[in-house]
């Protein structure tokens, strides 16, 4: 767990800002457009330091294609619930094949890409958070200004006490997104800052070509 939450607290702001890292990104393998591959393909392309193919509840697409350059990052988003509030849990850096892990994975293509199936999710978050560290991962809270949280410095906090590693500050708030913020982005930033947490990014890509 150690290394790869050294290697992504490495990434700075500009490094995403700049298309050099990316770390939030769907594909075929959940409700993304583009194929697992090409993705990975564009990133070499266009340069990038490190990218993580996000897809939902599912790592089926690095079971498949297993031989990856050094700059792919393993990477799940899983959809999870804290009390009241629907959460989208991403995890870096696991072992795809930890049997903790088996568990918390959808069991068909419609818990990777159907919303409502996703909604109605059962995972643990405790749970899920032991696991990904048990995997030798890190557990990062997604795009967490559009968390249905009251008090967001609170929320962060409770996380932060269950395990949680980091926040995902570097984020644009694609579609919907933009119109559903529950906090603001400096509320959120400071309570990364102040409870020690990691700070990551990406573009939650579901298109063909990676921005």
């Amino acid at each position: 767990m150690s290394n790869i939450k050294d290697s992504i607290k490495k990434f700075k702001a500009n490094d995403y800002e700049a298309d050099l890292v990316n770390l939030h990104i769907h594909t075929k393998y959940s409700d993304g457009e583009a194929d697992f591959l090409d993705i990975i393909r564009q990133a070499k392309v266009n340069g990038y330091n490190a990218i993580s193919i996000t897809d939902h509840n599912t790592v089926q697409g690095y079971i498949d294609n297993s031989e990856l350059p050094d700059f792919v990052i393993t990477g799940v988003e899983f959809d999870v619930w804290y009390k009241y509030i629907f959460v989208h849990l991403l995890a870096y850096g696991i072992d795809v094949n930890a049997v903790c892990m088996k568990k918390f994975y959808a069991t068909d293509k419609r818990g990777t890409e159907k919303d409502i199936i996703r909604f109605f999710s059962k995972r643990n978050i405790k749970e899920l958070i032991e696991a990904i560290h048990q995997a030798g991962g890190i557990a990062v809270l997604a795009h967490p200004a559009c968390c249905w949280a009251i008090d967001a410095d609170k929320f962060i906090k409770d996380l932060k006490d269950i395990g949680l590693d980091g926040v995902e500050i570097y984020y644009p708030y694609p579609r919907w997104r933009k119109f559903m913020k529950f906090a603001p982005l400096e509320t959120i930033e400071q309570a990364a800052d102040k409870y020690g947490l990691i700070k990551t990014g990406g573009t939650d890509l579901h298109g063909k070509v990676l921005d």
